[in-house]
């Protein structure tokens, strides 16, 4: 390890106590939240449905940080920046997958929420279990989303490290210290931490991103001259527009495949679950895209830093290096606090959101076990430290989409279960398995890409893993649906579980 410079001392110490009080108010919680609550309150890890899902309780507020604090990430701050410094507007995709999601969460989500609170179900494999009666398509959607978060909650692993890295500091230390602080925060606070400490994390985004927006351009001459630089940077389109033509397609499906898969995820499907009432939900849902504005002025930071004369080999340090290059070193300390707990809060979300699976799908007799939850908790943060010491992608944001294409295959058991067709579970237990093989086989034979070029003779076109292996899985799906049942019955034959009437 080397030791950090003597200069970075200021900014040091103001990383340290941003970072470890949020720590301390998260996982100190279930001893003055009651001071707060009327009558008598159960601790909040007492029992697993108070420390994974928060007791069900959580109004507008708290929902909309808990849910809409997920979009604002190490994924957010860290990776879509660096993609954008590395190929232009190609890195812009993650903005159209938001606006297409936000409508989805309206129609979707408060029906889900009300089948899963009249069914007592806290997961989306308990959803599709009492949909189907299957045991093993429960099992098949609880794996998978056991799978697709260890990518997604290393990449936040990745956004801590990465900071502390910038700060001076360098071998395992900022690995270990990502860690060990993600680890304690969790088993201490369950999701009360989160949810409480989210509203911390977006204020200090919110702050931290404004003042770039606003102080850098200035620096650098203005915004003409910030994208004047950048372009001289950027690889060239060959075409009039921003894209070029060989990445129309690939941005507009992997906007496509990020939007149907963001809230398939544990973690953002267990901030769902958590809502007091499918009226909040949709409340969220109306004022999310606000969300939406703030992450385009972040992904402009990669081009910012063009300007700003970053020279950088590890892509992840695009955004802290553009921040020491313009900020004195106490508020370059502030925004890499807000880069840190921006990864630390939703870590803690989607590692509860898969122990819940654990122990509610896999473990189902010691689904009220709080130690047996934090114990799985822990397990999935060991898992995706593997994750960052083995899989050995070109682009953080890769590992979030890697994830994608394997939760993306949960969607027609999830949501397209909702729609009064008639497929049985084997057949859904089928696209499932063609599905995901696939996916993950173009994925391995593709360097860990999530893109994947497909056609013949002169003409190739490089289409979303995830879309692609979706659209196998649903093909199957309804195929074997026709062939052992037919896909639409009468309104007379159709039976709906009574979980899944009305709201």
């Amino acid at each position: 390890m080397n030791s950090a410079p003597a200069s970075n001392a200021i900014g040091i110490g103001v990383f340290l106590f941003f970072f470890f009080a949020t720590i301390f108010l998260g996982t100190t919680v279930r001893f003055w939240r009651p001071l707060f609550q009327r009558g008598q309150v159960t601790s909040a890890t007492d029992k697993n449905d108070e420390w994974g899902l928060g007791g069900r309780q959580f109004g507008a507020w708290i929902t909309w940080f808990l849910v809409g604090g997920d979009f604002y990430t190490a994924y957010t701050v860290i990776a879509v920046p660096a993609l954008v410094y590395s190929t232009g507007a190609y890195g812009f995709f993650a903005l159209p997958y938001t606006i297409i999601v936000y409508p989805f969460i309206f129609a979707v989500m408060p029906r889900l929420w009300t089948i899963a609170r009249n069914g007592g179900h806290s997961t989306a494999a308990d959803i599709v279990r009492a949909r189907f009666n299957s045991r093993t398509l429960e099992l098949a959607i609880a794996l998978s989303g056991l799978v697709a978060v260890l990518p997604y909650i290393a990449l936040q692993l990745i956004g801590i490290r990465t900071v502390i890295e910038a700060l001076g500091f360098s071998g395992t230390l900022p690995l270990v210290f990502a860690f060990v602080s993600l680890a304690a925060y969790t088993w201490l606070g369950g999701l009360h931490a989160p949810a409480l400490t989210a509203f911390i994390k977006d204020v200090m985004i919110y702050i931290a991103v404004l003042a770039a927006v606003t102080i850098v351009p200035i620096h650098l001459g203005g915004y003409g001259a910030m994208f004047s630089v950048a372009a001289r940077h950027l690889p060239p389109t060959g075409s009039g527009h921003p894209l070029g033509d060989a990445q129309v397609i690939p941005y507009a499906t992997l906007a496509l495949s990020s939007a149907f898969a963001a809230f398939l995820y544990p973690h953002t499907l267990t901030g769902i679950l958590a809502a007091k009432s499918a009226d909040t939900i949709r409340q969220n849902a109306v004022f999310l895209p606000i969300y939406t504005i703030v992450l385009g002025l972040i992904a402009m930071l990669g081009l910012m830093a063009h300007a700003a004369g970053i020279v950088t080999s590890s892509s992840s340090q695009v955004v802290p290096q553009l921040f020491l290059a313009i900020f004195p070193s106490w508020f370059a300390g502030f925004c890499f606090a807000a880069i840190a707990i921006g990864a630390l809060v939703p870590a803690s979300v989607m590692a509860i959101g898969a122990a819940n699976l654990i122990m509610h799908n896999i473990l189902p007799s010691h689904k009220n076990s709080a130690s047996g939850a934090r114990i799985a908790g822990f397990g999935i943060k060991v898992g995706a430290l593997l994750c960052v010491l083995f899989l050995n992608a070109k682009f953080a944001i890769d590992l979030q989409l890697l994830g994608g294409v394997i939760i993306l295959q949960t969607f027609p058991a999830l949501v397209m279960g909702l729609l009064p067709l008639r497929m049985p579970a084997p057949a859904l237990l089928l696209g499932w398995v063609i599905g995901s093989v696939s996916g993950l086989w173009l994925c391995w034979m593709d360097g860990l890409k999530p893109l994947h070029s497909v056609g013949s003779g002169g003409f190739s076109v490089a289409i979303s893993t995830g879309l692609l292996a979706l659209g196998i899985n649903i093909v199957v799906t309804l195929g074997c649906s026709l062939m052992m049942r037919g896909l639409f019955p009468s309104a007379s034959r159709l039976t709906v579980p009574a979980e899944q009437q009305g709201e």
